[in-house]
């Protein structure tokens, strides 16, 4: 079955820097694109990074030049680097196919406090 296991996230102030890790399992990891996900406190989850097959990689516009996309294919897992960290990237982050594909992991707390 599909698992995706996500960890990395904190408590960080305003400009510093985390990286997210996303372990996968279950189904054929490189052939479809791969994103993350955020969902702020009462906001919907919105798609903040993707990289497909090819390594190309899309950000959000709020995003662009802050966060790094990558993906390690001999082990599954996707990486977001994220830098200069601003209040309103909290929220929990999640890992899955830039549709939902799959069932979601549990995400990881980011908290970036100004």
């Amino acid at each position: 079955q599909v698992q995706l296991v996500e960890s990395g996230g904190g408590l960080v102030q305003a400009g510093e820097s985390l990286r997210l890790s996303c372990a996968t399992s279950g189904f054929r990891f490189g052939p479809s694109a791969m994103g993350w996900h955020r969902q702020a406190p009462g906001k919907q989850r919105e798609l903040v990074a993707r990289i497909f097959s090819d390594g190309a990689t899309h950000y959000a516009d709020s995003v662009k030049g802050r966060f790094t996309i990558s993906q390690d294919n001999n082990f599954n897992t996707i990486y977001l680097q994220m830098d200069n960290l601003k209040p309103e990237d909290t929220g929990v982050y999640y890992c899955n196919t830039p549709q939902g594909w799959y069932p979601w992991g549990q995400g990881t707390q980011v908290t970036v406090s100004s």
